[in-house]
């Protein structure tokens, strides 16, 4: 190998010793990266876990080489494949010299490494240990890893002596999240995590088909990004010379559909939020929406205690949900539903009277040690003091209600107090995973609702709604009475596989680019 090829390899990352076992495998005519596919006819927890009944039985099994014991004219190969949650999806594949033929298997010696993919026929065993094993008849190289499957986490991956431990665990987090393929790979519990994430979204959409909703799609381009407090992307259309932004959320386009005389749909879609990231925030997740028409709030509700019913069932296989703090979350039963105000007048001991105009709320916040130099409405006053005082202390699943009208232009004002609204947000574990409202169906509330904003906009708020005439014009030709229901479901996900960060629970989140 020359000089500049070597360098070039160094920088990469490739293995200079794995691309030389590569050359190796090629010359004696095993080129790894030849065969286009292998027929398996089991994965090997089947193997692993029906070992007896499988005895002497020809399988066809694949896998990623997790660990090589090389033993004279004989070795073992543990594999690991795809496997159910809860399994480690491997099993020990036997390998003789003289069954194979002497120099494929002297080759193989000198060209395999760990994290290598091979195919095998054989038949099912158990050696003298009583390991369950497949005894080798045949072995095809399928791919061969050019890195060190190990460095790529910081950790090696199996120990010299074939055993496993703390070895196999990934300790760079960043890493991790940056070369997810291989944390998928190596953290057996990140991957389990992920999948019952995955798991998650199919139980909602299970949920929501068995109660007659449409699940449909709308544009993540938009000339206008609404239904959404948020600051959007922006980009920009050559062809038509327009400037487009991408979606906040789901709710314009789905009531446009309640109009259009779709009573039940949702969508569950990737959303994009030009916002901080944190524990709980990436920019980029995935959003859930539904909307029903002829029916209300109380409805949103009823049928929220059913759908988490059913995520639990599906996650758990009952009604309740242990933390890893061993919290027990109860979703078999009736959730508490609790007026905004009254859960500050509860935990902040201020009554709902200090909220008659700006000044008062101001008066109020700053009495309990929180400056209210910032604030400009008592809206938001009403919702910071939710949020430090009650929130905390929401872990069984809560339906906050009664939300302050100037931070709700979407949903209905309560008949009996103008400045409240028929909204609620679903809290549980001290965190808000879900928001709903009983919907504005009268088109001349909600264009004061969006002029309102508008003037925020124009005011410095840039997260304002902006003015959304076709909207308006869709209400105009009328909207039956209707509730919606949005939730991240990152965010549910976070609370029903226990992790910590929004992260855990997202297959690539956003992160600063690293020079390759």
């Amino acid at each position: 190998m020359d000089e500049p090829q070597a360098a070039q390899i160094e920088h990469s990352g490739i293995v200079p010793e794995r691309l030389e076992k590569l050359r190796h495998l090629q010359a004696a005519g095993l080129d790894p990266f030849a065969p286009e596919t292998f027929d398996r006819t089991h994965l090997l927890a089947e193997v692993y876990d029906k070992c007896d009944a499988m005895l002497e039985q020809t399988v066809r099994v694949a896998g990623r080489i997790v660990g090589i014991r090389w033993m004279g004219k004989a070795a073992f190969m543990t594999l690991q494949d795809d496997a159910p949650v809860g399994n480690p999806g491997r099993a020990q594949l036997y390998v003789r010299r003289d069954e194979i033929g002497e120099e494929t298997y002297d080759a193989l010696k000198h060209g395999l490494d760990i994290g290598d993919f091979v195919g095998s026929t054989g038949f099912v065993f158990r050696t003298k240990t009583n390991e369950p094993s497949v005894h080798a008849q045949s072995l095809t190289l399928l791919a061969k890893a050019l890195r060190d499957v190990g460095a790529a986490l910081g950790k090696e991956y199996i120990k010299d002596d074939g055993t496993e431990g703390e070895a196999n665990r990934a300790s760079d987090t960043e890493m991790r999240y940056r070369q997810r393929y291989m944390d998928l790979f190596v953290n057996r519990d990140a991957r389990e995590v992920l999948v019952k994430r995955l798991k998650i979204t199919r139980a909602v959409r299970e949920f929501l088909d068995g109660e007659g909703f449409l699940e449909v799609e709308t544009p993540v381009l938009q000339i206008e990004a609404g239904g959404a407090t948020a600051r959007p992307f922006h980009t920009h259309h050559n062809a038509l010379d327009l400037d487009l932004h991408l979606r906040i959320s789901l709710e314009l386009p789905l009531k446009r559909l309640i109009v259009g005389g779709l009573d039940r749909v949702y969508e569950i879609g990737r959303v994009f939020r030009n916002e901080g990231i944190s524990t709980r925030h990436n920019p980029e997740f995935t959003l859930l929406e539904f909307y029903q028409a002829y029916t209300n709030l109380e409805g949103m509700m009823d049928i929220n205690e059913r759908m988490f019913r059913h995520i639990c069932r599906s996650v758990t296989g009952e009604d309740t949900l242990t933390l890893p703090d061993g919290t027990v979350i109860d979703f078999g039963k009736t959730w508490e539903r609790l007026p905004m105000l009254s859960g500050i007048e509860q935990n902040a001991g201020i009554s709902p009277d200090s909220f008659g105009s700006l000044d008062s709320a101001k008066a109020a916040m700053a009495k309990v040690g929180i400056d209210p130099a910032k604030e400009t409405m008592v809206g938001g006053i009403i919702e910071k003091l939710h949020e430090v005082f009650t929130e905390p202390k929401l872990i069984q699943p809560t339906f906050i209600t009664d939300f302050p009208l100037d931070t709700s232009p979407l949903a209905r004002k309560r008949p009996d107090n103008p400045n409240l609204t028929r909204r609620f947000e679903i809290f549980m574990t001290g965190k808000e995973i879900g928001n709903a409202f009983s919907e504005i169906n009268d088109p001349l509330d909600q264009r004061e609702r969006f002029e309102s904003q508008v003037a925020q906009r124009e005011a410095g708020n840039t997260e304002a709604q902006p003015m959304d005439e076709d909207f308006l014009r869709a209400l105009e030709y009328g909207m039956p009475p209707t509730g919606g229901f949005g939730m991240g479901l990152d965010r549910v996900s976070m609370i029903f596989t226990g992790a910590a960060s929004i992260r855990d629970v997202i297959l690539f989140p956003l992160l600063r680019p690293e020079r390759i």
